[in-house]
């Protein structure tokens, strides 16, 4: 008998949740100009958890199974990112959250981005959150 409905542990570090969040990135893969592919599902049937998303939706799929579920552990990952990513040579606008998510998303929509370029910085941004903890 094969077991299907166990779901996998939820991270409760901030190293935990970039890691996992590189696992789902991995898995369906980056989608530029939105939080997942198709979010107001006119073509996809298929869950929006399971679509290609950027990167604050890998991050918030990771911590809580949705892309659009918004924890306080998601939130903490996402502006500590985005503090460690630059976009044009800049940080984020401001310290608030809309701002972390908004420089995620542009730095997801740079022209050339690859699901390997986001899950290339996932890892080191959970080492940098392990020595920092």
């Amino acid at each position: 008998m094969r077991v299907t409905d166990i779901a996998p542990p939820q991270p409760t570090t901030l190293a935990g949740v970039y890691r996992a969040a590189a696992r789902v990135m991995a898995t369906n893969h980056l989608h530029q100009g939105d939080m997942v592919a198709d979010a107001f599902d006119r073509v996809l049937t298929t869950p929006h958890a399971t679509r290609p998303m950027c990167v604050t939706g890998a991050i918030r799929t990771a911590v809580s199974g949705d892309p659009h579920t918004e924890t306080p552990l998601a939130s903490l990952a996402i502006r500590f990112l985005a503090d460690r990513l630059l976009v044009d040579g800049c940080g984020p606008y401001g310290d608030d959250d809309m701002a972390a998510e908004f420089h995620l998303a542009s730095w997801c929509d740079v022209v050339g981005r690859t699901t390997e370029s986001v899950c290339a910085v996932l890892y080191p941004a959970a080492d940098a959150s392990e020595v920092s903890a």
